[in-house]
């Protein structure tokens, strides 16, 4: 998911699902292969992926475990929310760190600066390099080095009820201005809310900010951006959306509520990704799956844009067995397991060829999201880039209490972002 910072809460880690009941943070000290070449010893995977998701990717680690017979697989289950932090306790108290993190793509610059992460440059890691999608590549690299692998890359988009939206008469908003007149359509004609808006999760409030042609950062450049003009009326405009109820929000678990929310009809629209497919047509509402339509993230005032999102695999640097954990990250990188991963969750691959799979190519949620993928605008690849959005959260909750005004947020936001960044102006 992810995907920004999706689903940041304070949950519990769920307990481990071992494959094999070893110790967490590698196996044995010969580095994953015995004396005859073949891997073995343990490879502790903490997996971050959701509820939805989870099954899948534990039926895919035990596939590498039918190949590699000599290899014990340690399966965890880390919630979203939890896992940044756990990552970085566990490898800088050098102790209980996973060998492989599915880890989301703002957090490798960060996790790579700080030395917790093994450079897979030249080893069996990275796998035909030249089958990724060349902005999937860009989320793995950190000066000059390669710390992971890409295995899914997503982006948002606008999911729909077709059958409200029909009801009420109104056609899918190419832009927020739209989405707020449709707004009053469909709950006199269906008792629905318009949209449900994100405003616990900041990633969200990037497509606000895009289409207004702001940004967060101009990275090459070391520029603070988004306290210009675009900044103020982004905060406008989800400021707007929810006073005029066109949009219903909530503070907290705003994953949960958002997708209860779309599968049980009570909201229209809501603004998601990929992950949530399969979550979203378990609902009553989409009992025909044919019920849930995607489309382009609706646009601001002056462009359209949506943030590129995805999940790589990265090595933990401690690892005691690097072999095997550089071997299971080519498997979970793979075209076959990309491919499988597509068929069952409808998640994007990173990898050209899989694209041209049948089966793939004919997934509808696919010919959606690949094009949007291609549209997506890069988020900046810097150490501190999974930082920049705690600044943006904390002021999206002020605008839509009343605690701040747009402007105040815009620049709030921009004092804390130069704070951080001590060279950018």
């Amino acid at each position: 998911m992810r995907r920004g910072i999706r689903g940041v809460t304070a949950t519990a880690l769920v307990a481990g699902l071992a494959l094999a009941a070893t110790a967490c943070g590698g196996g044995d000290s010969n580095d994953g292969a015995n004396s005859g070449g073949e891997l073995s010893g343990t490879v502790t995977f903490w997996d971050t992926s959701n509820d939805a998701e989870k099954a899948t990717y534990r039926k895919l680690a035990e596939g590498f475990q039918k190949e590699h017979p000599k290899v014990h697989v340690k399966y965890v289950n880390v919630p979203f929310g939890d896992a940044n932090a756990k990552f970085k306790n566990a490898a800088g108290g050098n102790s209980g760190a996973p060998d492989v993190m599915r880890t989301e793509v703002a957090w490798v610059a960060d996790f790579a600066n700080l030395g917790y992460l093994a450079p897979l440059d030249g080893t069996p890691a990275l796998d035909k390099t030249d089958d990724y999608l060349p902005q999937a590549v860009g989320s793995t690299e950190f000066k000059g080095k390669t710390y992971a692998a890409p295995q899914v890359i997503d982006t948002l988009a606008l999911f729909y009820n077709k059958k409200l939206l029909k009801d009420a008469g109104v056609e899918v908003p190419r832009n927020f201005a739209e989405l707020a007149t449709a707004a009053k359509k469909i709950k006199a004609k269906t008792g629905a809310t318009a949209l449900y808006l994100r405003g616990d999760d900041p990633y969200w409030f990037l497509p606000y900010l895009y289409g207004e042609g702001g940004n967060m950062v101009d990275a090459r450049d070391k520029v603070v951006e988004i306290d210009d003009g675009a900044g103020v009326k982004a905060f406008k405009t989800i400021k707007s959306l929810v006073d005029s109820k066109a949009a219903v929000t909530d503070a907290t678990d705003g994953q949960e509520n958002q997708l209860r929310a779309l599968k049980d009809g009570t909201v229209a629209m809501a603004v998601d990704g990929p992950w949530d497919i399969e979550g979203a047509r378990a609902g009553k509402s989409f009992k025909d799956k044919k019920n849930l339509g995607v489309a382009p993230v609706p646009g601001g005032g002056t462009a359209q844009g949506s943030p590129q999102g995805g999940w790589n695999l990265s090595v933990y640097a401690g690892s005691k067995n690097l072999q095997a954990s550089y071997a299971f990250v080519k498997y979970m990188s793979s075209a076959k397991v990309q491919q499988q991963t597509n068929e069952k969750l409808s998640l994007l691959p990173t990898r050209k060829s899989v694209y041209e799979v049948p089966a793939v190519k004919n997934n509808e949620m696919v010919k959606f999201f690949k094009p949007a993928v291609d549209g997506a605008v890069q988020r900046p690849w810097i150490a501190e880039g999974n930082s920049l959005f705690e600044p943006i959260k904390v002021q999206m909750n002020k605008v839509l209490t009343g605690a701040a005004t747009p402007e105040q947020a815009a620049k709030a936001t921009g004092d804390a972002y130069r704070k951080l960044l001590k060279d950018y102006k």
